[in-house]
């Protein structure tokens, strides 16, 4: 189970890099071609992919304990603090994303591109793996 573990954990924090990667690239090129308020808007917009990212994985990361600690139970209890995160992190996200392009005047479309820098780093994992010979995580040792 550890060496399971230790693959995902490794996959995950390559996603990381590589959000942050897919973000300062694409903005730099976004510098060069359309200027910096798009590449302004582009890096806050992958700042937030990252952001949302790593949100996302530490609430997952809440759930796996509750639901092992009630696996047999018949009705499972999930505290409201953790729908408050899930759900704070959707707010706080918008209320950023809101301000950047309100107050700060930045290209709307720049800001949602960036947001998928998190989809350009898993899709670079994916590749990463299959041509590394990592398709497939290693087999349960029971």
């Amino acid at each position: 189970m550890a060496r399971d573990e230790a693959f995902y954990a490794a996959a995950e924090k390559r996603i990381e890099y590589l959000t942050i990667g897919a973000g300062l690239a694409t903005a730099i090129v976004s510098l060069v071609v359309w200027g910096p308020k798009a590449a302004a808007s582009l890096a806050a917009g992958a700042a937030l992919s990252w952001l949302n990212f790593r949100w996302m994985k530490q609430g997952v990361g809440a759930l796996i304990p509750l639901a092992s600690a009630q696996a047999g139970a018949e009705k499972v209890r999930i505290p409201k603090k953790v729908y408050l995160k899930f759900l704070g992190r959707y707010a706080l996200l918008l209320i950023v994303a809101y301000v950047i392009l309100s107050r700060l005047r930045l290209p709307a479309t720049f800001l949602i591109a960036g947001l998928f820098a998190v989809v350009a780093a898993v899709l670079l994992e994916m590749i990463f793996e299959l041509f590394a010979g990592w398709g497939t995580p290693p087999a349960n040792e029971s």
